[in-house]
């Protein structure tokens, strides 16, 4: 791709599309000055192997093995412990100084134990009717902040959720380099929080951590982004995939962050950007949800290195490619420049070009409030999927620009594409 153009990178599955390895392959020339987290948090799992190098990286961009800083926006829930043991991680592949690399901005969600506790304790209360959650705390973080908006108040229910006591402001990245703030919030937070979690968590032991937090890492505050798409190239790295997203995604499970372009393309402040979206060459998602053209041939045929059954997350999925999700994923974007398609390696495939319905045949999906139970009445049409590649150009009218035919850096190629 051309070296002088921002890029947003954008899954457009239910997740482990290949997004670390696609950001990766587009650092690896020295070409982006910095990548820009721009949703999502903690949750994010996304592979990098670099020769015997592996990281599953999850709050640090994926650029970091290539040396690139990172930016956690406003838009990224921070989880300062998680984030700190991934730096520890970073040390001991080669990485100098990992969190050095970092910055913040101010007006980012903090991520705390309370949010993590409840997250669990609620989904292990819906049993056989559990979301699907990370259990990382990224939804009752997001949750939580809405609280004060709405005037919530013990007993309230906003959005599907019980209020547990009596809410008050979301501690954010700010709040860190500030202990009168950030102790006050956080009094506030675990008290909200004790009838559904309890008391075994120490506020003082958090205000200590936050505080080495705050002066580990450089703070931001003001129009970053512009200043840092100003100096140079970026790599907007987005987290989960569009199918999961909280508008578009297929309810209740569904991620509370908005997966789409939408924020990458907000911080740039009406700057020029290429979307690339990322999918394998088939399907796959963790947990619970739809996944029309799930197959345990194709879970047994295709191994996973890096993916597996989570306690939280459930168990790992796949199927064929899905020519009725893709298109739906990019409508949902606005439409994207290109794509990244990883995991060519694997053959003999098969895609679902159309979708049988009572009502006839279904190539392309609109959005409905009963999107979820739609697709699980469908069946899905398959048809030989020789040349992925050639295909899925075809079908969504973009140039293919990046492909993964492995694990490893060497297994990607960066494609230049014509010039707009």
């Amino acid at each position: 791709m051309s070296t002088g153009e921002h890029v947003v990178v954008v899954g457009l599955g239910f997740g482990d599309e290949g997004k670390g390895a696609v950001v990766d392959a587009l650092c690896a020339d020295g070409s982006v000055s910095a990548v820009v987290r721009f949703n999502g948090g903690a949750q994010a799992a996304h592979n990098v192997v670099v020769g015997d190098r592996h990281h599953t990286f999850s709050q640090f961009g994926s650029g970091t093995l290539a040396g690139v800083p990172t930016w956690l926006s406003r838009h990224v829930l921070v989880e300062p412990i998680a984030l700190a043991a991934e730096s520890r991680e970073l040390a001991a592949l080669g990485v100098a100084d990992p969190l050095g690399l970092v910055s913040v901005d101010a007006c980012a969600l903090l991520t705390t134990p309370f949010h993590v506790a409840a997250n669990r304790a609620r989904e292990d209360a819906r049993g056989a009717d559990r979301h699907g959650s990370c259990g990382k705390g990224i939804g009752e973080t997001a949750w939580y902040a809405l609280l004060a908006e709405r005037g919530a108040g013990p007993g309230d229910v906003v959005e599907g959720q019980e209020v547990p006591g009596v809410p008050g402001p979301a501690p954010t990245v700010g709040d860190c380099a500030n202990p009168v703030a950030l102790r006050r919030k956080l009094d506030v937070l675990a008290r909200c929080y004790e009838p559904l979690v309890g008391d075994g968590i120490r506020v003082d032991d958090l205000v200590a951590l936050y505080r080495a937090f705050a002066e580990a890492v450089r703070i931001t505050t003001g129009d970053e982004a512009g200043r840092l798409a100003d100096a140079g190239r970026l790599v907007f790295e987005g987290a989960q995939g569009v199918l999961l997203d909280e508008t578009h995604g297929f309810h209740p499970h569904t991620t509370w962050s908005t997966v789409t372009p939408r924020n990458a393309r907000a911080l740039l402040g009406g700057r020029d950007a290429r979307v690339l979206g990322v999918t394998r060459t088939y399907q796959t998602r963790h947990g619970a949800g739809p996944l029309p053209t799930e197959d345990r041939g194709v879970l047994d045929r295709f191994t996973e290195r890096h993916n597996g059954a989570g306690e939280y997350q459930g168990a790992w999925r796949a199927g064929h490619l899905d020519a009725v999700l893709l298109r739906y994923a990019v409508a949902a974007c606005g439409g994207v420049d290109g794509l990244a398609v990883t995991h060519l390696d694997a053959r003999d495939l098969l895609a679902a070009t159309s979708y049988r319905t009572g009502a006839g045949s279904v190539t392309e999906l609109l959005p409905r409030p009963d999107l979820t139970g739609f697709v699980a009445g469908c069946e899905p049409v398959l048809e030989p999927l020789a040349d992925p590649v050639g295909f899925l150009g075809d079908l969504l009218g973009v140039p293919v620009l990046v492909t993964g035919s492995g694990a490893d850096r060497a297994d990607y190629a960066v494609r230049a594409p014509a010039r707009r």
